[in-house]
């Protein structure tokens, strides 16, 4: 079976969406004095679409969130010609050798969100092959079905978010997350508003809900330590990219607290990054996302990393990518799951793009084990929605 061609999709969502208030979000903006630092400069309203072809009729889907215009840029230009012709069972090989050529400008970031991509087509194309969905090539099931968390509750008024936190506990969801709206540049005044954030939630579903808080990026160090102390009341599960990804020593600074565990990764690239962060012992669970990290060749051996170190992975964004790996590794109890929303800040675009996400039940999706590859397919008719960029 021989690759014969890669075809990569922009496509930028021209619907209607929701606006977002001030304070949406925390997000690295947020330690700036800005008019309005919010969640506004983080909207991801385009995805790109790869497909990889073979000779064997086999098309294996991958996708990129992260600067879809570049990425496409980046495989059209660097990968895509040393993929053609090449064995897509040689999967090892060729991210090596997409690596080794993009390293110089491309080892984190950008350049890996375009590996990445490739990388979850070509797992994609070897399930279909083997007939067996992409989790069983990995080692199969650890588990008969997936717990989800409930992820959104955005920083809005308070009543709403109250009542949504209370029907994601109504329809069966064991943990939710929640998003500050504050960050170092609005003050003391900003540290009581997040409080009354995670409060509200907390008083809505109970003790017995896990609850999980999320900075996005957008707080100090300095800031992170004020906020931890206050929070501890709440029993959080964990609190999520408190600083910047660059800051290992802060995240390090703040686990050894012991005061709440401490999660992130989500903007960490490679096995190489991830050791990094466990050698300094800076998380107590890690976040990568498979369509960032490096795709499926990456997140599994990063997830024996892990579990080598007994840091549990919880990858980022549900999504099929991460459901299967999250499957095949007894080291991830769980993952993030997005409710379907109209089109916000864009995390929810992929419902609206591919045909095959399983939707949650009672806190849990289920993988079928008929579907071949990561049996996910691309929703055309949908993609009228959208802009398309060829």
């Amino acid at each position: 079976m021989k690759i014969t061609d890669v075809r990569t999709r922009v496509v930028r969502w021209r619907g209607k969406t929701v606006p977002l208030p001030p304070h949406f979000c925390t997000n690295p903006m947020d330690a700036l004095e800005l008019p309005q630092a919010s969640m506004q400069t983080f909207t991801f309203h385009g995805w790109l679409i790869v497909e990889v072809f073979t000779d064997a009729g086999h098309v294996g889907i991958g996708n990129a969130a992260l600067a879809p215009q570049v990425t496409k840029q980046t495989i059209e230009l660097y990968l895509k010609p040393l993929l053609m012709g090449q064995d897509p069972w040689d999967t090892e090989f060729l991210w090596q050798h997409m690596y080794r050529k993009t390293m110089a400008f491309g080892r984190k970031g950008i350049g890996m969100a375009a590996i990445s991509a490739v990388d979850i087509a070509l797992w994609d194309i070897l399930g279909k092959a083997a007939k067996q969905p992409v989790y069983r090539l990995l080692g199969g099931k650890t588990k008969r079905r997936i717990p989800v968390y409930a992820s959104r509750l955005y920083s809005v008024e308070l009543s709403a978010l109250a009542a949504e936190a209370k029907r994601y506990k109504d329809d069966g969801y064991r943990a939710m997350k929640l998003r500050f709206g504050w960050g170092p540049a609005d003050g003391a005044s900003g540290m009581q508003r997040n409080l009354e954030l995670v409060r509200t939630v907390r008083d809505a579903v109970g003790n017995e809900i896990d609850v999980m808080a999320d900075a996005y990026m957008g707080w100090t160090l300095d800031y992170a330590k004020r906020m931890l102390p206050l929070l501890e009341e709440f029993n959080l599960r964990w609190l999520e990219e408190p600083v910047i990804p660059d800051d290992i020593h802060g995240y390090a600074e703040l686990k050894s607290s012991a005061r709440i565990p401490i999660a992130g990764g989500e903007h960490e690239f490679t096995l190489y990054g991830f050791r990094e962060l466990l050698e300094a012992r800076a998380l107590d669970y890690i976040q990568f996302d498979t369509n960032r990290v490096g795709g499926i060749t990456q997140a599994r051996k990063i997830s024996a990393l892990a579990e080598a170190h007994s840091v549990p992975v919880i990858p980022h964004a549900g999504q099929m990518h991460n459901y299967h790996v999250v499957m095949a590794s007894l080291n991830s109890p769980m993952a993030e799951y997005f409710p379907i929303v109209d089109v916000e800040v864009g995390n929810e675009l992929f419902w609206y793009i591919f045909r095959g996400e399983p939707k949650a039940k009672d806190g849990y999706i289920e993988l079928d084990d008929n579907l071949p590859g990561l049996g996910l397919t691309i929703d055309e008719a949908a993609l009228e929605n959208f802009e398309v960029i060829e």
